[in-house]
This record gives structure tokens, sequence and C-alpha cells, in this order.
């Protein structure tokens, strides 16, 4: 299924967990791995001077310095390399997004994976010469799937059973359905749909009775039934459900009561005003809180 997985890692604490399933998938599916490493941004245009990500001091790039880095990854995952593993370190010089994406068009992954934030953000060395997070414009960008860990609980990648894919019926999640259908079939798992029903007055901009919340939810059930169940019956399990509240916490609770392995959402299908919530969007809020890895879909 994924012949060709893009790791983008920091090579730190913030990326062990996405690590831990950037190989499992790799032994899983018998993958290429492309362990990807962006060392730092350049002082000044282009310049060989940058600041490292890792040791946040400033160091002179040549040949030694990306044998030596490249070395350095190796050992930080020595435990998970192995004659079997598939595997190539490359790494960089730039913005860490600008980079990824790059590196996704050489390399042409089925799956690009990534870990969490290299720190806070006052202090990450990027935070002066990048707008946004690296998350939000790589998966606003790129042409394949991106599988998002940040968490411990959401860095166990077995075998699938139960994946829930999150509607907000736009032409996005639609495509992002085209996938979890695809990825339900070829692992024989069951599928289930789900729609948040936005019911705060920060969207509606006023207080929904019970019964226009009530009215909403089954509309929105017929909307399910319409758009997916036609597809959905071709697989041996499904279900369709809609609940109302804050769609990511609704999402979230969702997953863990169908015991999610994998979580599959549209990207910036649908936003909510800068500063609202922390990273600025459902399936950023969803990432950072699941309890299963979330894979987000924007072509």
């Amino acid at each position: 299924m994924f012949k060709k997985i893009l790791f983008a890692t920091s090579a730190t604490e913030a990326s062990d967990h996405a690590a831990r399933v950037a190989f499992n998938i790799a032994r899983s599916y018998q993958s290429h791995l492309n362990i990807f490493h962006v060392m730092g941004v350049p002082s000044r245009g282009y310049s060989q001077v940058i600041v490292d990500v890792k040791s946040r001091e400033r160091v002179d790039v040549d040949e030694d310095y990306i044998a030596w880095v490249t070395e350095d990854i190796r050992t930080y995952y020595e435990n998970h390399l192995d004659e079997k593993l598939d595997y190539i370190i490359d790494v960089t010089v730039g913005l860490p997004a600008r980079e990824i994406l790059r590196q996704a068009k050489i390399v042409k992954p089925d799956l690009i994976l990534l870990g969490g934030s290299t720190g806070d953000e006052d202090e990450t060395v990027y935070k002066k010469s990048s707008a946004g997070s690296t998350l939000q414009k790589v998966a606003k960008a790129a042409k394949c799937p991106v599988l998002v860990v940040t968490r411990s609980a959401a860095s166990f990648w077995g075998g699938l059973s139960s994946i829930v894919f999150g509607t907000d019926f736009s032409k996005t999640s639609d495509k992002a359905f085209d996938f979890a259908i695809k990825v339900a079939k070829a692992l024989d798992c069951e599928l289930s749909v789900f729609h948040a029903l936005d019911i705060t007055s920060l969207h509606t901009g006023k207080l929904l009775s019970q019964d226009e919340i009530e009215q909403q939810i089954r509309e929105s059930l017929r909307k399910i039934r319409a758009r997916y169940e036609s597809r959905l019956k071709e697989l041996k399990a499904y279900s369709m459900d809609v609940w109302e509240g804050i769609p990511f916490i609704e999402i979230v609770k969702y997953a863990r009561d169908k015991h999610a392995d994998l979580l599959i959402m549209a990207h910036h299908s649908r936003r909510v005003p800068s500063g609202e919530t922390i990273l600025g969007g459902n399936v950023e809020q969803v990432i950072v809180r699941a309890g299963c890895p979330v894979i987000s879909i924007n072509k």
C-alpha cells in the first residue's frame, strides 16, 4: 500500500512517536523509507552558516558536517535500523516545510510522515523565518496523504481493524473518503463515517434549540447516506454517525469510542478564525489530541 514513505524528522524526542510508526509501517509494507532531516535555516540568503535545529548553535555547513549529521541520525535510530529495512538518510538546509515539500517532489512518496514540534514556539529556530507551522504548510500543499503522530498514545501501528473517517461534506472530504475506503478495503477494516455537528455559538451565531440540533443531526445523517453509503456497502463492516458539539473534541471522542487504529480527515476543509484554537483548525486540534495516528488528505 505504501511503497515509498517520506519521514521528516528532527531526530529528537519530538519525533520519537512518529519514528515508531514510520519504522513499523515501512516494515509492515516493505516500503522504501526516506529519513529526511532539515538541519537548520541559513543565517542569510544562501549562506552555509546555519542555526542548527538540534543544538541551536551557529555552524558552518560543509561535506564533513553533513556526513556527521547523517551519522548522528543513523546512531539516533540504530535500534530501528537493520539490513532488512530499505532506507536512506537525507539531510539538507532550509525552511522545514519548503524542504519537505521539495523532497516530496523528488521522492514522490505515497505517504509523508511528520512528528511533533521541535520545541516551544517561542524558542524554535524557525520562528522568525517561517510563518505558520510546518504541519499546516506541508498538509496544505502535499500531493499525497500526510500522517502525523504527536502523542505517545498514537504511536503504535499494528494490525488495523477500525478506521474513522471524519467528514464535513466538502469536496476535499470526498477525496479523503476515497482514500479511507481504499485503505479499509485493502486491510479489511471496519470504516466508521462520522460528522461532528458544530453547535457552538461561534459557528452558528446563535444558540440552537434541542429541536434544531436534532433536526440538523437527521439532515446530516441523510447527507452521509446519500453521499457515502453506496460505496460503504462494498465493505464487510461500516457505520455512520453524527454527534453534536465542538467538532475536534467530538471527533477525538468518537475515535476513542470506536477504538480507532487510524483517523482520516481532509485538511483545512473547514477553518476557524485564527487565534481561536492553538493551531488554527479542526484537523490540527485532532492531531494533537487523538489517541491514534491521523492522516490528513489535501488532494
